[in-house]
């Protein structure tokens, strides 16, 4: 049985309804536009939203020197209010890596991410966490959390911009 770590739980609220919060998460022509670290680009090689479907692309630095790829495995795609994926580091052929910058990091994260809409505005909870994670990598996680946090935080920047952008 597997077993969910200790993680972050992180909440949102945007200015736009849930359906096109969740389309933004879920469409690879807006997902690309939005998600990762500020400066970064991302090339979607694949997107394939549903239970054992996946998502599989690759960040580049602004200036092209660092490249990371990366895959979701989605286990559930509930439209438009919630998505669950387990998201990993993964080499060019998406395959499961460890994470270039620490080698003790959790090979695999649960993310369980909700919407909730509210006089047209959208709460996104994201609860994510190491999935059957040695002591030595939930210690990483625990020792990362706040630049997780601060990352997760630069994304929904980008997010909120990009959803006022498709008003």
């Amino acid at each position: 049985m597997e077993k969910l770590n200790q993680g972050l739980l992180l909440t949102r609220e945007f200015n736009a309804p849930r359906k096109l919060v969740f389309q933004v998460w879920t469409d690879p022509a807006h997902f690309g536009k939005w998600w990762g670290p500020q400066g970064f680009s991302l090339e979607i090689a694949k997107m394939d939203v549903r239970p054992g479907g996946e998502f599989f692309g690759c960040q580049k630095s602004p200036d092209g020197n660092h490249v990371m790829w990366g895959k979701f495995v989605y286990r559930e795609v509930n439209e438009p209010e919630k998505l669950v994926f387990v998201q990993s580091f993964s080499d060019e052929q998406g395959n499961t890596i460890r994470a270039p910058f620490n080698p003790n990091w959790p090979l695999e994260i649960l993310n369980i991410l909700t919407l909730e809409e509210k006089d047209n505005k959208t709460t996104l909870t994201l609860q994510g966490g190491p999935l059957n994670a040695s002591d030595e990598e939930q210690a990483a996680f625990d020792e990362m959390a706040p630049m997780v946090k601060q990352g997760f935080g630069g994304t929904f920047d980008q997010l909120a911009d990009y959803l006022a952008s498709q008003l």
